[in-house]
């Protein structure tokens, strides 16, 4: 029996030091030597305060800020430790009736906009967490945005575009915008 109990033991040892402490070590220590920032959580910060993360949305709802799109999780929105979708399917009434109540809300705080509302601004992301909108979503509230501050849109659109990431190498992904980056520029708009 100790001629079969102790190799595995002595296995069973060496492979959790191994895959529980030394590759979990070498895994870590390279990230946050390649990737510093995103290894850290990607932190924003404004004026040496962290304001949030570059990955994890937001809830925007002054009419002067863009707004991201619904999150899914609860108690309270953008909650990255309840991160999850609604599983909500396109024949589901409750998701019909979300959309609805989302575009009504959006059509409420800015009634002067007759454009077609874009998805992504009535519709939560599969990890309910996400912190870009599309262009186009930017776009559709652009008007409602520089009205509230009171600038040209001109100058909002001008915030937008510098704001637009592009795909990958042109190919990998769609072009997005980081609300939060999105509304700490335009709080340095004058």
């Amino acid at each position: 029996m100790k001629t079969i109990l102790r190799p595995a033991i002595v296995l069973f040892v060496v492979l959790s030091a191994l895959t529980g402490l030394l590759y979990p070590l070498v895994v870590t220590r390279t990230a946050q030597t390649v990737f510093p920032v995103e290894a850290a959580g990607s932190l924003v910060q404004r004026n040496g305060q962290v304001v949030g993360s570059a990955l994890i949305g937001q809830n925007f709802s002054d009419p002067g800020h863009f707004w991201g799109r619904p999150s899914a999780t609860a108690p309270m929105p953008y909650n990255a430790s309840a991160s999850s979708g609604s599983n909500q399917g396109p024949l589901n009434p409750a998701l019909s009736d979300a959309i609805k109540a989302r575009v009504e809300a959006l059509r409420t705080v800015d009634p002067g906009n007759t454009a077609v509302v874009p998805v992504d601004l009535v519709t939560a992301s599969a990890s309910g967490l996400d912190p870009h909108i599309s262009p186009a979503a930017a776009q559709y509230q652009a008007a409602r945005v520089a009205r509230v501050r009171n600038v040209p849109v001109t100058a909002v659109n001008a915030v937008i575009d510098k704001h637009t990431e592009r795909p990958l190498w042109g190919l990998l992904g769609e072009a997005r915008v980081n609300v939060l980056a999105l509304n700490i520029a335009l709080d340095n708009v004058r």
